[in-house]
Formats: C-alpha cells, structure tokens, sequence
C-alpha cells in the first residue's frame, strides 16, 4: 500500500496537488488530524487490497493538531508502512498575490493580526521539522498549473519501492537560486559563450554552443568529477528511500553553460538507465 501525507505552505498548491493524486487512483483526505492517519492506514490494511493508495493533506489548518505530524510520520516509518510526504512550497510574493485574488484568510490570520506577510514568516518557521523530512519537493511560485500537474504525474504515476525519478535542471542566478535543488552546482567558474557574438543568441542546446563549452580542459575535468560524485550518490539516496533527486545546474543567464551541463550529465544518467527528465528553467528569459 502507497500512503502520501501532501503538506506545505498555505497557497502553495496543495488542493491542485491532490486533484492530480485523486485522478490517479489515489483515496484522497482533506485536512485529516494526524493522529486519525494511523488509524485510517490501519483500516486500509485491514481493506483486503481495497484500498491501495491514500493521500492525506496535513497542514497548519489543523493547528495544535498538525504540531504532531512529524512524530506520526517517524512512527508509521518504524511500523514499515510506505509512506511519502511531498512538500509544496512557494515565494512569499507568489502566496501573497494568490491570497489577494482568492480573496481568503491566511489559517494563521488571527495570530498575525492580519499581516499576511507575518502570518508567512510564522508558518515557514512552523513547517521546517516536516519539510526537512520531505521525500517529494515542488516549488509552485513561477509554475503554471499544467507544469505543476505535470510534475505531479512524472512523480506519482508508475512507482515502485526502487523507482527514482532524476531531475537534472538548469537555471540562472540573475534570476534566482533554484530551491528545489537537492543538488545545486555553479559552473560559473567556465569561460562564458555569451561574450562570443556568434553564440551569444544562441543556447547550450545548439552544438556550436556546448562544443565551444566543452572544449576547455577545465570543463571536461568537472564534468567527469561531477558524473563520478552523482554516480557514488544516487546509490545512496535510493538507499534511504528518495523518490525524486533534483540536481541543477547554474549559471548566470541559464542559456549557455548551466544548458550544456545539464545536457550532458542527463545523457551520462539515461545511459545508466535511469529515468531522466531534463528542464531549463531560464533557457528563454533575457
């Protein structure tokens, strides 16, 4: 049996989130106290295969209650039950624009006295314990909701107890860390396309681009010294039972080196046959 505990950040996404669950199969529970989710995994055992996949949405409406959650988690995990927690988070500007066309209370109006952004910084400060133990992360501040689904289905459809899903991105640091990297590396340190005209234009997913990238020595050591850490790692991970590892890589503009590495390292993991997804975040952004 599959259980999912969707948590996060009020405004992040969690209703969408379990929609998507909902149309795959999923037995789906809107804002359960913790302490009634092991009884109900313990119904679903009891359901003769009736039951075979539950997500529940935990989250600080629950209040005293939700304060709980990191302990029935570490409880339900020593009683070998299979479950997952995805993480929905997002920038405190995107939740607070979400709550202005919503027109809703944040859960924590009361207790900020009506300061949205008070309210933010006291929920992000709650959530740290269970988002530090967060087997699924999506960041939904830049996302439409058809990407957010789509990362939703890529993470839940067609699981299994060894299956990991590997997302390797890149990004621009004129635009922004990414934070749902697990593993985030800064290829800054090589010679840059953009001062050479004739690439500037153009994008690590062109040829003349990454040739001109991966032509210096240096970029060649750090690729294979990078493939050989991610190699010695994602073992590791799938060891502790890590359903989705993000590996990014940045750059200043996202278009030339961050590309061409993330490229390259996604082809060296489809070659190993593990599944793979490539994104650029900021490939079309000036």
């Amino acid at each position: 049996m599959q259980f999912v505990i969707v948590t996060g950040m009020s405004g992040s996404g969690k209703s969408t989130a379990i929609d998507v669950l909902e149309d795959i199969g999923y037995y789906c529970i809107d804002n359960m106290p913790p302490e009634l989710i092991t009884k109900f995994t313990e119904i679903c055992s009891q359901s003769k295969g009736k039951i075979d996949k539950v997500a529940f949405v935990a989250d600080i409406r629950g209040g005293d209650f939700f304060m709980k959650l990191t302990d029935i988690i570490a409880q339900l995990k020593a009683e070998q039950v299979n479950i997952k927690i995805l993480f929905l988070d997002s920038s405190d500007d995107a939740i607070i624009r979400r709550y202005k066309e919503t027109r809703r209370k944040h859960p924590l109006d009361e207790v900020s006295y009506g300061n949205i952004r008070s309210a933010i910084v006291i929920e992000r400060e709650l959530l740290v314990p269970i988002k530090s133990c967060a087997d699924y992360y999506i960041d939904s501040s830049s996302t439409s909701v058809s990407e957010f689904k789509e990362r939703m289905y890529s993470m839940f459809l067609d699981q299994s107890e060894e299956y990991m899903r590997i997302d390797v991105r890149s990004f621009g640091f004129k635009f922004g860390s990414m934070s749902e990297g697990d593993l985030i590396f800064d290829v800054r340190c090589l010679p840059n396309p953009f001062y050479v005209p004739e690439l500037k234009e153009k994008t690590g997913l062109n040829s003349e681009v990454s040739d001109y990238v991966m032509q210096f020595d240096d970029a060649k050591e750090l690729l294979k010294k990078l493939c050989d850490l991610i190699d010695f790692l994602i073992p590791l991970y799938r060891k502790e039972g890590k359903a989705q590892l993000v590996i990014a890589f940045g750059c200043t503009g996202g278009k030339h080196r961050s590309v061409t590495f993330a490229e390259e390292l996604a082809k060296h993991l489809k070659d190993k046959n593990y599944k793979v997804r490539v994104s650029h975040r900021d490939i079309d952004k000036h």
